[in-house]
């Protein structure tokens, strides 16, 4: 063969390969430069409840330097004003009217009606999509072994309480990793040895270790601060004590207190403590939420992990706690299981390095099923069909963002209610399965955040209208009907 030709084949051949190595590199430093995503959620904890919202009397310095460091959002709402619908909302990417879970419905033994096989998760998004993917914390949408099992619902790894109501125990005889139960040393319901908010933090700062030279996502429900109000004996205890006047609060229900005889998981200890313990505890998810930043940055992949902060519904007014000297609402009106703007509008931040920029604050009106879309856009994976969810990335880049067209709430307690926010106008439903009790009440949010001023008698086209989007966008469930025939559905998660 001609040498010429044999040297043009040659560096034909070398180019085609030096190309293809170049793709192949290039494609491989696309796989490794997807952002790693992490979202922090709250338990209970309210829009007013850290110092960036505007707390006074607890210190929270890391979330509020995670704010000054990325973007504060206004007008974020949960899922629910309660638990598990607010976490399956999240979960799912669709509200209540639509999402699978849509009540604190209860498992005899231990756990929650599960998450159905045909659920999509987020975790199930990214990891299809080459995520691996950890849940640390509280669960609540499934048992063990059942559908609804985390290990079923996309996360490669779970670690904490499976069951709401095993949470409300910061001192448990047990917590899950994965289907293995983990027994606490020294914990049997009468000594208080082992807390298990710092294995749970233990846990998720390994997952960052495993997971540092590949795409992660860690879902890291919180526990703190729902009640139970309990603390070890320590700085942070010391930090507040003798700050505020208490009043203590005693529990007398039989089982309530640790070392009582028929001892009950589901119940709240005595607290002789109560607003120090609060704030002690706060302190403690802020320090937690520090050491993961803390740990992004030993492992060097601070620049290229987003990192999102909220809460999963109002706070709580069980086991001694007390919104209204903390301002937990922020001024709002309600707290948790009311569809007031205290009960569902939630603290939200969203930090990433060189990519949203520091201090900014947002008054995008957004939700939690719009953060699946968003995940889904952070990781360049086509959008989830047929759910009710927004990306807000746009928001977060400073571009043009879409706007809902209206947001809608439903909660299965206490005779029922509805919720619908369109621009800025905001319906409330109340006793909505007890027709001789059925109320609408309205509220202009742009003069009226608070909620005290029911102008429904003056605008009744706008309450008919509002009226009619909470009926449409109601799609009946079989598990969740809207007018429960038992009592599936508990005050105590």
């Amino acid at each position: 063969m001609n040498k010429l030709i044999i040297s043009t084949l040659s560096l034909l051949m070398f180019f085609s390969c030096a190309k293809k190595t170049k793709d192949n590199t290039a494609q491989a430093v696309k796989e490794e430069r997807r952002p790693n995503i992490i979202y922090i959620l709250a338990d209970d904890l309210g829009y007013g409840d850290l110092g960036c919202y505007g707390q006074s009397k607890i210190e929270t310095p890391h979330i509020d330097k995670m704010a000054n460091e990325g973007m504060l959002f206004f007008q974020h709402y949960a899922g629910s004003t309660v638990c598990a619908p607010s976490r399956s909302a999240l979960l799912t990417g669709l509200h209540t009217g639509h999402t699978p879970i849509r009540g604190n419905r209860e498992n005899k033994l231990e756990g929650q009606h599960p998450l159905r096989a045909e659920a999509f998760t987020m975790a199930e998004m990214l990891q299809q999509n080459g995520y691996t993917t950890g849940a640390f914390g509280k669960w609540g949408l499934g048992f063990v072994g059942t559908e609804g099992d985390p290990n079923n619902q996309g996360f490669d790894e779970f670690y904490g309480y499976n069951c709401q109501r095993e949470a409300h125990r910061y001192f448990p005889k047990h917590l899950w990793h994965n289907d293995q139960k983990v027994l606490l040393e020294g914990n049997d319901f009468k000594n208080t040895v082992t807390y298990s908010g710092d294995l749970i933090h233990e846990q998720a700062l390994k997952f960052l270790e495993d997971n540092k030279d590949k795409p992660f996502f860690m879902y890291y429900p919180n526990v703190i601060p729902h009640a139970e109000l309990i603390m070890p004996e320590g700085e942070l205890m010391m930090k507040y004590r003798g700050k505020f006047e208490e009043t203590a609060h005693v529990d007398k229900r039989p089982g309530a207190n640790y070392g009582d005889e028929n001892f009950e998981v589901k119940y709240y200890c005595s607290q002789p403590e109560p607003r120090t313990t609060f704030a002690a505890m706060v302190s403690l998810l802020d320090i937690q939420v520090g050491e993961v930043f803390a740990k992004l940055k030993e492992l060097g992949i601070d620049d290229n992990t987003i990192v999102v902060f909220s809460s999963d519904n109002g706070p709580h007014i069980e086991g001694g706690a007390d919104p209204e000297f903390f301002n937990s609402s922020g001024g709002l009106r309600g707290v948790k299981r009311d569809l007031y703007e205290g009960g569902i509008r939630m603290p939200m931040i969203v930090r990433w390095p060189n990519k949203v920029k520091g201090n900014s604050t947002s008054e995008h009106v957004s939700a939690f099923w719009d953060v699946m879309p968003t995940f889904a856009e952070i990781a360049g994976i086509n959008q989830p069909k047929n759910i009710d969810g927004i990306s807000f990335l746009p928001e977060l880049f400073g571009k043009e963002q879409k706007t809902h067209e209206h947001l809608y709430w439903e909660f299965h307690e206490q005779g029922g209610k509805k919720a619908v926010r369109k621009g800025n106008w905001k319906a409330v439903q109340l006793h909505s399965y007890e027709p001789n009790k059925t109320r609408v009440e309205l509220y202009d949010l742009n003069t009226d955040k608070e909620e005290k001023n029911n102008i429904a008698s003056q605008h009744p086209e706008i309450v008919a209208e509002l009226v009619k989007i909470m009926d449409e966008e109601h799609v009946e469930e079989k598990d969740y009907p809207f007018v429960p025939k038992d009592e599936r559905y508990k005050n105590n998660i």
